[in-house]
């Protein structure tokens, strides 16, 4: 009788555990994008262009999903030369000191159909965070005719920059930084 409880309990965590499906940030089709006020009457908007990064994903327990994103720092482009050259520099992201940008959930929440909340830790300048992210998604899995499947999310959050240690023009930028996640997520469609 042992036996039996023992295989049977084995199975059905086997069967949890495959529940759980292994995303890739396709860095191709997902942006890290961010705003800010200029001078408190203008909008400058940029991107980090190199997003990468992995997401653990359970279609019967949205609330067990869990991500891990990377994002080059000195990827940052606003369409302005000068000004992305600054924030590469120490007056602001120090990507020499500070290559990556992360962030790294620590819980979710169903928060409605299609909505997660999602709290995590996000690493700025070498400063960590705990930071709470609105998400619309995942999107409906649709396979394509190369056998991959893909699937789609978006999150997004406000923070302070100073609260990270960005503390450049102070005078010109301001402090609340808009940041939106647009992610394509992939998998094998066969994989399990």
């Amino acid at each position: 009788m042992k036996t039996v409880l023992i295989v049977t309990m084995l199975a059905s965590a086997a069967s949890c555990a495959a529940q759980v499906q292994n995303w890739q940030i396709d860095p191709a089709h997902s942006a890290s994008q961010f705003s800010v006020r200029h001078m408190g009457i203008s909008t400058v908007r940029g991107v980090f262009e190199k997003t990468s990064g992995t997401v653990l994903y359970d279609p019967a327990d949205p609330a067990k999903t869990q991500v891990d994103v990377s994002i080059e720092a000195a990827s940052v482009n606003t369409r302005v030369q000068m000004r992305d050259n600054d924030l590469r520099s120490p007056n602001f992201l120090d990507v020499a000191k500070y290559p990556t940008i992360t962030f790294k959930s620590k819980r979710t929440e169903v928060v409605g159909t299609g909505k997660l909340r999602m709290v995590g830790d996000l690493t700025i300048h070498g400063v960590s965070k705990e930071v709470t992210l609105e998400v619309e998604g995942p999107s409906e899995i649709v396979n394509d005719p190369r056998g991959t499947s893909h699937m789609g999310a978006e999150a997004t959050t406000k923070i302070n920059r100073k609260e990270f240690g960005v503390n450049g023009a102070a005078a010109v930028v301001g402090d609340e930084i808009t940041i939106i996640l647009d992610v394509e997520m992939k998998r094998p469609t066969a994989a399990k």
